[in-house]
Formats: C-alpha cells, sequence, structure tokens
C-alpha cells in the first residue's frame, strides 16, 4: 500500500514531471533537425518516428504493472537515470563517430521510447494520490499543461544550448536534466510492503486481467478508439513537424523552436486559465471543445500557404489537444479501479499510441508522393467524419459508468 502524497513533497512531484517534460522537449527539438540534416529524406524521418514508438508499445503494458507494484515513486527515479544514461552514451557515439548519427539517433530513439512507457505509468499511478475528489480534474489539467509548459521551457533551453554548444550537446544538456527530474522524486514515499517475485504465469495472469478489464470497460475502451483516431492525425504532423517547417515553408532552425515555444506559451496561459475555465465549463464541454479546435486546426494546416498561418495553426491544435487531454484524463480514472490502474493503463496506453508508429510509417511511405500538407488535410476530414459519431457515444458511455459508480453506496463493493 502507497503512503499519500504530503503537502509538501507535491512541489517535488510536479518539478520531476516538469523537468522530465522539458528534457523530452529538448530531445524532441533536437533529434529531428539532426536527422533531417544528415538524411535530407522526409521518408527517413517517418520511419524513424515509427522506429522510435514500436518498441515503447510493448512496454506499457508491463509498466503498468511495475508502477502497480511500485507505486511509481522509486520506478520514476530509477528510469529518469537510465534515461539520462542513454542519452550521455549517444553524446559520446556522435561526438566520436559523427558518420552514424542516423543510425545511433533511431537507436537511441527505440531505447528512450522504450523507457517512456513507465516514466507515464508513473505520473498515471501518482496522480489519484496527489489529489482526489474535486481536484483531481485541475490537477490532471496541472500535468497536461506542464506538457505545454515545458514546450515553452525546453525549446529555449534547446535554442540557447544549440548557440552557445551545438547540436550534439543539446542531448548532453537532455540527459542532465533528465537527472535533476528523477532526482526530485527521491524524497516521495516509496511503497512500504516489500513485493514478492512474481513468477512468469502470474505475470501473465495480470497483464491478461489488464487486458480484460479495458474492454470490459465500455466507456474507456470507446476513449481508447478514439484517442487513436486523434493521436494518428496529430502523430504524422508531428513527425512531419521539422521538415514543414525548414523544409516546405524554408523557415530557420530558430523558427522550428520558436513555434513550439509559442505553444508552450499558450500552455502557460492555458495553465493559468483551467481553474477558472473548470468552474464555468464541464470536463465534457472542454473535451468537446478541444476536439473541434484539434481537428478544424488540423483541416486549415493541410492548406495554408505560408510559415506564419501554420505556426497559428499549430498552436492552435496543441491548445486544442491540450483542452481534449483534460476530458480524456480525468473520466478514465474515475472509472477505473484505482487498485488495477496501471494494470488498465498499460494496455490503453498501448492502444492509443499504436497510432503513432503506424503514423510514421504511413509518413515514410506515403508523405513524399502525396506531399506533407495533402496527408494532413486528409487525416482531419477522416478524424472529423469519426470523431462526430464516436465522441458523442464516449461521452453518454462515461456519464452512465459515473452514474451507476454514484449510484453505489459508501462501503458496498461494485
Amino acid at each position: 500500500m502507497t503512503t499519500p502524497i504530503p503537502r509538501s513533497h507535491r512541489g517535488l512531484f510536479a518539478g520531476g514531471v516538469l523537468l522530465g517534460l522539458m528534457a523530452e522537449q529538448v530531445v524532441l527539438f533536437a533529434v529531428p533537425l539532426l536527422i533531417f540534416q544528415d538524411s535530407k529524406e522526409l521518408s527517413t524521418l517517418g520511419f524513424a518516428f515509427a522506429l522510435e514508438w514500436l518498441p515503447g508499445l510493448i512496454a506499457y503494458p508491463f509498466a503498468g504493472l511495475l508502477a502497480d507494484r511500485d507505486g511509481g515513486a522509486r520506478l520514476f527515479s530509477r528510469v529518469a537515470g537510465a534515461r539520462a544514461a542513454v542519452l550521455g552514451c549517444v553524446v559520446v557515439v556522435l561526438l566520436l563517430r559523427p558518420s552514424v548519427t542516423t543510425a545511433a539517433l533511431m537507436t537511441s530513439g527505440a531505447l528512450l521510447s522504450v523507457l517512456v512507457a513507465p516514466v507515464r505509468m508513473s505520473v498515471e499511478k501518482m496522480v489519484p494520490q496527489v489529489a482526489q475528489g474535486d481536484r483531481l480534474a485541475s490537477t490532471q489539467a496541472l500535468v497536461q499543461n506542464m506538457e505545454l509548459l515545458a514546450m515553452a521551457l525546453g525549446p529555449a533551453l534547446a535554442m540557447l544550448a544549440a548557440i552557445a554548444l551545438g547540436k550534439v550537446w543539446l542531448l548532453g544538456v537532455a540527459a542532465a536534466v533528465f537527472a535533476l527530474a528523477g532526482a526530485c522524486w527521491l524524497p516521495l514515499p516509496r511503497s512500504r510492503t516489500p513485493q514478492a517475485r512474481q513468477s512468469t504465469r502470474a505475470n501473465l495472469v495480470e497483464l491478461r486481467l489488464g487486458w480484460t478489464l479495458m474492454v470490459g470497460n465500455r466507456p474507456v475502451l470507446l476513449l481508447g478508439i478514439l484517442n487513436f483516431a486523434i493521436n494518428f492525425a496529430l502523430a504524422a504532423l508531428l513527425s512531419m513537424n521539422a521538415a514543414l517547417v525548414t523544409g516546405v515553408f524554408k523557415a530557420p532552425d530558430s523558427a522550428f523552436a520558436l513555434l513550439n515555444t509559442c505553444v508552450g506559451v499558450i500552455g502557460l496561459i492555458n495553465l493559468l486559465l483551467i481553474p477558472f475555465l473548470l468552474k464555468k465549463f464541464s470536463v465534457q464541454f472542454l473535451g468537446v471543445f478541444g476536439f473541434g479546435l484539434l481537428a478544424g486546426g488540423l483541416l486549415l494546416i493541410g492548406v495554408t500557404p505560408s510559415f506564419p498561418m501554420y505556426a497559428v495553426l499549430y498552436v492552435a491544435v496543441m491548445t486544442g489537444d491540450a483542452l481534449y487531454n483534460i476530458f480524456n484524463r480525468t473520466q478514465r480514472i474515475r472509472v477505473i479501479p484505482r487498485e488495477h490502474l496501471g494494470k488498465v493503463m498499460g494496455p490503453f496506453y498501448l492502444l492509443n499510441l499504436l497510432s503513432f508508429p503506424l503514423a510514421g510509417l504511413l509518413v515514410g511511405g506515403g508523405a513524399t508522393a502525396v506531399g506533407p500538407q495533402k496527408l494532413v488535410a486528409g487525416l482531419a476530414v477522416a478524424l472529423c467524419l469519426f470523431g462526430a459519431v464516436l465522441l458523442p457515444l464516449t461521452i453518454r458511455s462515461f456519464r452512465r459508468a459515473l452514474a451507476v459508480r454514484e449510484s453505489i453506496p459508501v462501503g458496498a463493493q461494485a
């Protein structure tokens, strides 16, 4: 059983999450630019994006089991240290053998992808321990908006480091920030009950239980399918972002960093507004509005003629994604039994994020022939049609599930 985080520890929890996300943003800034500048091929970016995500998908169900057993804190710190070590090794390889830049970065991307899974599961596991009841939605909004805030601070840090040190050393900076993120969670409470070593059979039983619980939970399953569709369109845009900015629109590297910084600044404003918005609007309304903003922005990106307009639309898409994710993150936790949260969230993340490597393969195989903007526009049209049907069904399903849970007397077994 895990001890709830004391109020004095919440700053360390938030700091660790923010620093980890900042380091991820530095990596996301440096790696696509290094690969695109080394290979000069849009297809290489797409295949690199797919390779980066595929290994991590397999890790999510196992990471969910680890988070359930560990409670989250110890797992987060250890994995943050491992991410720092991977990036440290990559820096050494790139400095000694620059001819293998693309191969080294694609290999490290696959390793970092595996390590993302336990980090995400650790955060999922810790959030309900930090906030319960009415504070759950605002805390989930806080975590979501940290991602946007990191998109402001991460690229800004990346640009300063790139000017002073060069792009390769950006990965060294990210390694240091990952190590700092892990250190933030070291003082947080660990699970007091030592976990017995599980047999392979017991692990497989728990993995099957996670899949069974997710598939049997109608609102969570519908949400996972909807998230898959959203992430597929969004992942295609993200995998082509560096090529769109520096290739299609002929903007400099600094514009690529500034674009992500603008997303982060909007995220900071969003962070300040969320408590007000949650008082005025339901999480369902924020989900619908966010989905509409995201899908509409993707559609317009497909026809925009200039970088300034693309920048505005890109920020709108990412803001819509953040608002939608307040609904996504808040509702799913409310209908998943807390003791099985990690087991269910592992398969849930796998379903959601399977879209990333598939989108990368689509970009790698078809973006050059079709054109990146036309590809985004086509995916946006499909997303609008799919979401118009599935989003209302998902919202109704959550309402029914929550109504049933609220009707069960306190202390009764569901």
